[in-house]
């Protein structure tokens, strides 16, 4: 009879840390997986209610055709999402690089103001958002979070009809406050993620870079930037999804309301055909700068 050999440490850490993601592996499976295939499924059916029963028939490419060809404001949807991503994107890249080199430096509050710069994502996240917003009369489904925040706390329209000056110039004031609102709101993870890339770059580069004689603009370009790379890789597609999902996107938000009615197989067709436009613009973005930015990088 043979001895059972005791297993090595490296087949315990194996083990154990299967059994702690094992409930994220059955998660990822039952909530996300089986509703993917379920929706990718009714891009291409057709569903009935009945009493006590869901009808679901094959039409094939009925609900594409109806999206692409008959279907009048998908395309215009479509553009005024990728114009908002156009100027959205950069922004929000920059003010959370911009955030995350100010905090990640040592002076006294640190701390408070990193809180401060993340609590837009704890009261987003949260009940308090959906009750401020239930106590002003709004509804957190159809209207965008920041721009019903911004209406309450200032109304720039009214401020600047008392000054006397024409409305195109309060509605432009309005449109970029609005606009900074969703900055500031849409940079709390990014933030984060910068911040914990920064910290993870090692002293001893810039100790290199102060006796060479770099100065700071060089330090930033030449060791934080590429040091950066890949966070800003995560911290790109993050955004890139936060932005195509959110409910202020107009395929999002129409497909939403199509839903509202019952309308599965179209809104869910509509959907999936977003995601594929979506998919190829980001990969022709991504594909370039993978293979001539980061590759050089590193």
């Amino acid at each position: 009879m043979k001895r059972k050999r005791p297993a090595g440490v490296e087949r315990l850490k194996s083990r154990y840390g299967l059994m702690f993601v094992t409930p994220f592996i059955l998660g990822l499976i039952l909530f996300f997986v089986v509703p993917l295939i379920n929706s990718l499924i009714y891009a291409f059916s057709d569903i009935r209610f009945e009493p006590g029963n869901t009808v679901i028939t094959f039409t094939g490419l009925k609900n594409i055709k109806y999206v692409l060809f008959e279907d009048p404001y998908f395309f215009n949807n479509v553009g005024k999402g990728f114009s908002t991503f156009a100027y959205s994107f950069p922004l929000i890249i920059v003010v959370s690089l911009v955030m995350a080199l100010i905090l990640v430096q040592n002076f006294k509050g640190r701390i408070f103001f990193r809180g401060i710069s993340f609590m837009t994502v704890i009261i987003a996240s949260g009940v308090v958002i959906e009750f401020v917003l239930r106590y002003q009369g709004a509804d957190i489904t159809s209207a965008g979070t920041e721009a019903s925040i911004m209406e309450d706390m200032i109304n720039v329209e009214s401020i600047l009809t008392v000054l006397g000056l024409p409305s195109q110039i309060s509605q432009y004031f309005q449109v970029v406050l609005e606009s900074i609102m969703t900055v500031i709101w849409n940079s709390g993870i990014q933030t984060l993620l910068f911040i914990s890339g920064l910290q993870a770059i090692p002293d001893q580069l810039y100790e290199v870079s102060k006796v060479e004689g770099a100065t700071k603009w060089e330090e930033f370009w030449f060791v934080t930037f590429p040091m950066l790379s890949k966070i800003l890789v995560l911290v790109s597609a993050f955004t890139v999804v936060e932005l195509f999902t959110s409910k202020t996107d107009r395929v999002v938000s129409s497909a939403y309301t199509m839903m509202q009615s019952t309308n599965y197989h179209e809104s869910t067709a509509m959907l999936w055909i977003y995601f594929l436009i979506v998919g190829i613009v980001v990969s022709l973005i991504y594909i370039p700068f993978n293979k001539y930015y980061l590759k050089r990088w590193e």
